[in-house]
């Protein structure tokens, strides 16, 4: 079948609801939550701010619109390999440098969500990965890769998505040697259903945070903060991962869409 056909039976069965098309993203707005880094570091991202600017009024009688102040990294959001000093030296590590083409690929969903129910710590590995693979099939060069915890019901109980106390965030994630295990693979990205990509206690381990430290050195992406992975299949489904072409952005808010076939 020519690439012509495949993408017309694709626009056809997009119509006839045979792929649906699932939203995997959070709500952006005042209440999202936001990643809070430790009291050591200077500055943090601002909350979201929403402003209007006119709303069929005075200030514009014709037409709506806002303006926004958010972080890069807010909500359901884009990391970009120049996000972490692994990946500062990629001239292709931007939002408005990368490769366009790598950003829409196969989708591999890992569900954790019975784990991760029952520890709140807990951490995906390479050997957990391998045994995933043994049942579903092979992980592809080129594909993304997250983890399903069910994180994103949490979402609007800020204090239960970051999950933190005095010893730091509490949240899944994945150890060092799966992240090495996956790019062994070549995929294009990891992601989570957490506030980022790696788990809460991420901080202790070799290298720390392995998932920033390890995929942008490797020029690959990060996903944080995805919703209704649980409506994807373990294989089968495509993700649509785009940011704002924000120049020289680290990253960006996205509105992460899956393409799932409807059995």
């Amino acid at each position: 079948m020519n690439s012509e056909n495949s993408l017309t039976n694709l626009a056809m069965m997009l119509a006839s609801g045979d792929v649906k098309v699932v939203d995997c993203t959070g709500v952006l707005g005042p209440d999202t939550p936001i990643l809070r880094l430790p009291e050591d570091f200077a500055k943090n991202t601002p909350k979201v701010e929403i402003h209007k600017i006119s709303e069929y009024d005075e200030d514009g009688p014709f037409f709506a619109w806002n303006w926004l102040k958010l972080g890069e990294h807010a909500g359901t959001h884009f990391d970009a390999p120049h996000h972490w000093i692994t990946g500062k030296d990629y001239d292709d590590g931007f939002t408005d440098t990368l490769d366009v083409q790598r950003l829409v690929a196969p989708v591999n969903v890992i569900d954790c969500s019975e784990e991760t129910a029952k520890n709140e710590d807990f951490l995906l590995t390479a050997d957990s990965v391998k045994a995933w693979e043994s049942e579903y099939g092979e992980i592809g060069a080129g594909e993304w890769v997250v983890m399903r915890t069910d994180w994103d019901k949490r979402a609007t109980d800020e204090a239960r998505f970051l999950n933190a106390d005095d010893s730091g965030p509490h949240s899944p994630g994945p150890t060092p040697d799966c992240i090495e295990y996956l790019l062994s693979k070549g995929i294009v990205g990891w992601g989570t259903q957490c506030i980022g990509t790696d788990a809460g206690q991420a901080g202790g381990m070799e290298p720390p945070y392995p998932a920033h430290n390890l995929l942008h050195r490797d020029n690959c992406f990060g996903l944080a903060s995805l919703a209704n992975l649980d409506q994807l299949p373990a294989k089968g489904a495509i993700l649509i991962a785009a940011p704002l072409k924000i120049q020289h952005g680290t990253g960006s808010p996205i509105r992460a869409l899956a393409l799932v076939p409807k059995d």
